[in-house]
């Protein structure tokens, strides 16, 4: 399947960018894939698998998302669930030892700039 605004958007191993997840769905543009532009000032390109250890992380340095958040359509992430995350946020969680596994295909090049492709492959599913 491919985006449904950027067919032409390219994953870190230089294929063709697939979804992260329609269940929840995710996505600077809730469309399921890590997608990027102009607008995505958060950098929302690394398609993560949730872990009870990064939740927990994420929700200590202000960013909640295991809490539902139902007026925003938001079901709250549990262990499992994939999620487009903020490039900079999972370069802090590698660099704080809480860093999830990611899915290189459904991650987006844009992540090249922030974090090397040898370190996402070592973190991949």
């Amino acid at each position: 399947m491919t985006s449904r605004y950027d067919a032409q958007a390219r994953n870190v191993l230089g294929g063709e960018l697939q979804p992260c997840s329609f269940d929840p769905v995710t996505g600077f543009f809730r469309n399921g894939c890590c997608e990027t532009g102009p607008h995505d000032t958060g950098i929302h390109t690394v398609c993560a698998v949730m872990t009870a250890d990064f939740l927990a992380f994420s929700k200590a340095v202000g960013n909640d998302l295991s809490t539902p958040v139902p007026e925003y359509g938001f079901p709250g992430l549990k262990p499992g669930d994939h999620w487009c995350l903020c490039a900079p946020r999972w370069k802090e969680a590698l660099d704080a030892g809480a860093a999830p596994q990611l899915v290189l295909e459904a991650t987006h090049e844009e992540t090249l700039a922030i974090v090397a492709l040898d370190i996402l492959k070592d973190h991949a599913v």
